[in-house]
């Protein structure tokens, strides 16, 4: 009776070992369609965002800023919006106002490098960008589904999308020209729900920094 148990026990695990070699290439596949057309739109909307764009860098420089003041990686997520951006992970408040204050002063001395995080959600959504790309190519060029590819497309998708990440943050996703801005508040933000877009990290709680556009009067 233990030994058919056993017996049984051992043919589900192959059976579902099969199904599983079977279905995930097609779902692979079904991923790697809306991933194309998803990515893409979402970073046009943010490029044609100006208001975002500069929150973002500013986001991007106040965790780059707090880490520097830790003197490591710290767990630390944000989410731009239009009026301003949300740092979640920081429990001192008064820590994360000085940090987007300097981070503020320091882009506008030119220090753009700051605008951009390799954690950012864009690298994570290029890279899967590119994961999805290289199979589909490699599925049109051949054929048929393999798990090889996807690992193939994953790594190289994995080892070639931070820097492809860079690149989009620094000419689509984030801006430094924030001459214009000042921050002008923070408060605790608390919200509940998943993200509404992919290429922006976001955490449930934080801190949300208000920021204000104002236009320079000429004389």
């Amino acid at each position: 009776m233990i030994f058919l148990f056993f017996y049984l026990f051992i043919l589900a695990i192959i059976f579902f070992f099969m199904i599983t070699l079977i279905f995930i290439p097609y779902g692979f596949t079904i991923y790697s369609l809306i991933t194309l057309i998803t990515v893409p739109q979402q970073i046009i909307n943010i490029a044609k965002n100006k208001a975002i764009r500069r929150n973002h860098a500013l986001e991007h420089a106040t965790i780059n800023v707090l880490e520097r003041y830790a003197g490591r990686r710290l767990p630390l997520s944000g989410l731009a919006q239009k009026n301003g951006f949300i740092i979640s992970g920081a429990h001192d408040p008064d820590l994360v106002i000085e940090a987007a204050n300097e981070g503020l002063y320091l882009l506008k001395e030119g220090e753009c490098q700051l605008a951009i995080h390799r954690r950012c959600g864009t690298s994570i959504a290029i890279a899967n960008f590119l994961a999805a790309l290289l199979f589909i190519i490699f599925l049109l060029q051949t054929g048929y589904f393999s798990i090889l590819a996807i690992v193939i497309a994953l790594l190289t998708a994995n080892l070639l999308g931070p820097y492809l990440g860079e690149v989009i943050q620094k000419y689509f996703t984030t801006s430094c020209d924030v001459e214009n801005i000042e921050i002008v508040g923070i408060q605790p933000e608390y919200r509940s729900g998943g993200s509404p877009n992919i290429l922006l990290n976001y955490m449930p709680e934080g801190y949300f920094i208000k920021t204000q556009y104002f236009k320079l009067i000429k004389d």
